[in-house]
């Protein structure tokens, strides 16, 4: 005799929350893996970390919220502690081993293709292991053809999440990625349970068999990764890079032009301000000190190129460049 199963005890409640927290998992793995490949090597290992952790966590969260909604109507349902909390260490280890692949050898195919499996399969290892602990007078069975396919969507959503976290720039695109990365993980985990039947023990009654209520081990066990959940979004928030990017921040100020002078300085300042004559004596030299002292006003000027001759400064205390003959003061421009 099969059991009668309901996956949405809660209506939409179950499915809509399981989803918000994959996509919160992602978004937070896939930002702190980006910001690893901009960090130096002493950083590297913890961000990785935090996003596998990040990442593990919402998947796990957000089997369970699902969970919550999936009832049987002939029997109630219990929980082995030991294998979901079990569970929980499968998915962050396994999603850190894909993580870590990718963060140390980059988007190569070889390294996408390894971690990408490896991250599916252990999603999908989650997945199966968090059934096994449900305790209930019955037996589980599933539809090879679903658990396949289930298994296929984990793998190939693992490596699109991986490519997009050592790919994708900026915080839209990853903002996108994670999103997309929610629905593939929300929909391995109802296309599994889409070919899950319940064969109920006769012998057993309505009893269930040990192990504790889904409501009084389910909500405990998710107070610590919401909590982790939380203080890795706050790292994100405080973090400019991870929300922005490499913004204007990073760049060098652009030089300022320099000010034009004016002609209305205060009286007493001339010395102070660009432009005026006692700044360009200040930027002068002794030579050309020198050389005012052995010419008074009104004395010849050197000779164009004779030795000896000072040399003349602009306003801005700089050489000044030499000037065509037809534009020298006196010279007659020449006629074609």
């Amino acid at each position: 005799m099969h059991g009668t199963i309901d996956g949405f005890n809660y209506g939409a409640v179950t499915p809509v929350v399981a989803y918000v927290m994959a996509c919160l998992g992602s978004a937070l793995g896939l930002r702190c893996t980006i910001r690893s490949l901009r960090t130096d090597t002493s950083w590297k290992p913890g961000w990785l970390g935090l996003g596998a952790a990040a990442i593990g966590s919402g998947i796990w969260t957000m089997h369970f919220v699902a969970m919550m909604g999936f009832h049987v109507a002939e029997t109630p349902i219990s929980y082995d502690l030991r294998r979901t909390v079990l569970s929980l260490v499968v998915a962050i280890v396994v999603v850190g081993v894909g993580v870590f692949i990718v963060g140390y050898r980059g988007a190569t195919r070889a390294a996408l293709l390894t971690a990408g499996l490896t991250t599916g399969l252990g999603v999908a290892g989650m997945h199966y292991l968090g059934m096994a602990g449900m305790r209930m007078n019955g037996r589980l069975e599933y539809s090879p053809v679903a658990v396949a396919l289930s298994i296929l969507i984990a793998v190939v959503a693992a490596t699109a999440a991986l490519w997009a976290a050592v790919s994708v720039k900026g915080f839209l695109p990853s903002l996108g990625a994670s999103l997309v990365m929610g629905i593939a993980v929300t929909g391995m985990h109802y296309t599994g349970m889409s070919g899950l039947s319940v064969r109920l023990h006769e012998s057993h009654g309505a009893q269930a068999l040990g192990g504790a209520s889904a409501v009084s081990i389910m909500l405990p066990l998710m107070v610590g990764p919401l909590a982790f959940l939380l203080l890795a979004a706050v790292v994100v928030m405080f973090d400019p890079i991870l929300v922005l990017g490499e913004g204007e921040w990073t760049a060098p100020a652009a030089p300022q032009a320099p000010k034009a002078p004016a002609d209305d300085w205060p009286e007493g300042f001339g010395a102070a301000y660009p432009g005026t004559t006692a700044h360009q004596s200040a930027h002068q030299g002794p030579a050309a000190h020198q050389a005012a002292a052995a010419h008074p006003a009104g004395a010849a000027p050197y000779p164009a190129g004779a030795a000896g001759s000072p040399t003349a400064y602009n306003r801005f205390g700089a050489p000044a460049q030499p000037q065509p003959p037809h534009q020298q003061p006196g010279s007659a421009r020449p006629s074609f």
